[in-house]
């Protein structure tokens, strides 16, 4: 792995975890949520397990996070040495400057640990959408765009007004910015990309680029791995070419560590779920929004195993920090055996083989 401009909290390359925290088990005072409470104690494990950072998915109109970043204060207070982000929040939804103010005062809160991935999102079918959150008027691909440069923009300070006589608290004539200002959270701001335009936009940019467990973008005869590691040239390619050095990039993979043979019980789902990805790729049927796409195999082996396999990762050979992505929808024993065989078996092995 290239090096990273994020110094991990243990040797070796930067290992951290992606969950999907829910916001479910309200009790009967309606006070408290059992999945975020969850979600809180699976960061603290993972600080203790040597864990560098924690993500966490974000949704709208589903039972998963749709506030990452309150959450995240909470998260990253309980642990105190990971760096906590976002991978990712879409774009389509956030006022940029609302998004701004937001990260920043979370980035202060937690002294400069935020790690705050956006993107386009998932948003296929708009329409399920315009109740809660407006109606663009515009595509999505130039509303997220809109939005990504206008984030950049306040965060790196813009003045975007002049305060005048009427205006509370300043001056007439005080430059007004989006405020807080939190000096480093530019450097910490990812974009998720799923194609050579949107990788290449990152690298321009001056930003970091995340990739996932699925490939939207991928050539006849490449494979899942293959269409990564070109994604991730073109990215380290375009940032060089804009003066921003080689950039930072964090990939993520679906894994199963299995000490005990029982494990494999709990995982019966997953596993069977990729047996029928990797059909449909092998048979040209996997599909991402009716568009052809890639699914990374899901190893389901020892811990030594899977170890193995993620080494021999020619995408992640290019990548600055590995991202252990855990599955949604299984019951929270099951996720904290994955977090924790991945952290005390997996884990050690990659760190020695770098």
């Amino acid at each position: 792995m290239s090096a990273t401009a994020s110094t991990p909290t243990s040797a070796g390359p930067a290992i951290g975890f992606l969950a999907f925290v829910d916001h479910l088990g309200i009790d009967a005072g309606g006070v408290r949520s059992r999945g975020l409470d969850d979600g809180v104690d699976l960061f603290a494990r993972a600080q203790d397990l040597g864990y560098d950072a924690g993500y966490v998915r974000h949704r709208h109109l589903q039972d998963f996070l749709s506030a990452p970043l309150p959450f995240l204060v909470a998260a990253g207070l309980a642990a105190p040495q990971l760096r906590v982000g976002t991978s990712l929040i879409p774009l389509r939804f956030e006022n940029a400057g609302r998004l701004a103010e937001e990260a920043a005062t979370t980035d202060l809160l937690l002294g400069g640990r935020l790690e705050l991935g956006v993107g386009s999102g998932y948003a296929q079918q708009d329409a399920v959408n315009v109740r809660a959150f407006g109606d663009l008027g515009e595509d999505i691909r130039g509303c997220v765009d809109r939005t990504l440069a206008d984030l950049l923009s306040f965060l790196d300070g813009e003045v975007v007004s002049v305060a005048d006589e009427a205006f509370e608290t300043e001056e007439a004539g005080t430059p007004l910015r989006v405020r807080p200002q939190s000096p480093t959270l530019r450097s910490r701001v990812a974009y998720g990309a799923g194609s050579v335009r949107s990788a290449e936009m990152a690298g321009r940019a001056g930003i970091g680029l995340q990739v996932s467990t699925l490939q939207p973008a991928v050539e006849p005869g490449q494979s899942f791995e293959e269409a990564q590691r070109d994604l991730i040239r073109a990215y380290r390619a375009a940032s060089r070419a804009a003066g921003h050095g080689d950039g930072r990039v964090t990939a993520s993979r679906q894994v199963l560590p299995v000490a005990d043979p029982a494990d494999l019980d709990a995982f019966a789902a997953l596993i069977e779920r990729d047996r029928r990805r990797q059909a449909a790729m092998r048979e040209g049927t996997a599909l991402l929004g009716g568009r052809p796409a890639a699914f990374g195999r899901v190893v389901a082996d020892a811990p030594e195993v899977v170890a193995e396999f993620l080494a021999g990762d020619v995408a992640l050979a290019e990548a600055d920090e590995l991202v252990l992505a855990l599955p949604f929808g299984h019951p929270i024993t099951t996720v904290r055996t994955i977090l924790e065989t991945f952290g005390t078996e997996v884990a050690p092995h990659l760190r020695k083989s770098r």
